[in-house]
């Protein structure tokens, strides 16, 4: 016998997930056509939604380009870290700072990163909106991270947000491809070998001297 079809409507795509499906087509909008050449009816007909499905997920540009800031904020910073994890200092750093992601995660990353640069030097309003919702609680969450650690006693420093400022300068510098500046490095490993470098040098800044006291 032929199966009967259920009744009722079909099953229609949550907001979790229709709003993810909006992100990666708007990100690779964006970076096709950039901020200004991008519109919320261009994105609506490349989604293949109704506009008012997807001004009532984003209700304009903006917050759709914050969602994609967030988005590569976590692609940034692996923060914050599980509560029970008990990795070395240095290697949580190296895990927090994704060192060592593939070549497809890094293209990704990379492209973004291009698109913010050209787009902040024509807007400074996107220049505001990438530090809002990008470096600044990114900068926060690494401070807290920080803090954190002096408290389980496993470092000593004076100024957390200075010590992440200093960390997230000397990572991302070497890390980051810029566009318009020629590579760095000869290959992957040459750079990874720095990035262990850089954490080991700041891990050793901030090692607790015996004799000091240590918080509960």
């Amino acid at each position: 016998m032929a199966k009967t079809r259920p009744r009722g409507r079909p099953k229609t795509v949550n907001d979790d997930a229709r709003s993810a499906e909006i992100v990666a087509e708007a990100r690779a909008t964006f970076y096709e056509l950039g901020y200004g050449g991008t519109t919320m009816d261009l994105v609506a007909a490349r989604c293949r939604i109704s506009k008012q499905t997807l001004y009532r997920l984003f209700p304009s540009k903006t917050d759709l380009f914050k969602a994609i800031i967030a988005e590569h904020r976590a692609s940034m910073l692996a923060l914050p870290r599980p509560t029970e994890e008990n990795l070395p200092f240095d290697k949580a750093l190296e895990m927090i700072f994704m060192i060592d992601i593939d070549e497809d995660q890094e293209r990704e990353r990379d492209a973004f990163i291009h698109l913010a640069i050209s787009e902040s030097q024509q807007s400074p309003e996107i220049a505001r909106l990438l530090h809002t919702y990008g470096a600044r609680p990114s900068r926060q969450l690494l401070t807290d991270w920080l803090v954190e650690q002096q408290r389980r006693g496993l470092i000593e420093i004076a100024d957390a947000a200075s010590g992440a400022r200093m960390l997230m300068s000397m990572i991302f510098d070497a890390m980051i491809s810029r566009p318009g500046r020629p590579k760095d490095w000869p290959d992957r490993e040459t750079r990874l070998r720095h990035l262990r470098h850089c954490i080991a040098i700041f891990t050793a800044g901030v090692q607790p001297r015996k004799g000091s006291f240590r918080t509960p």
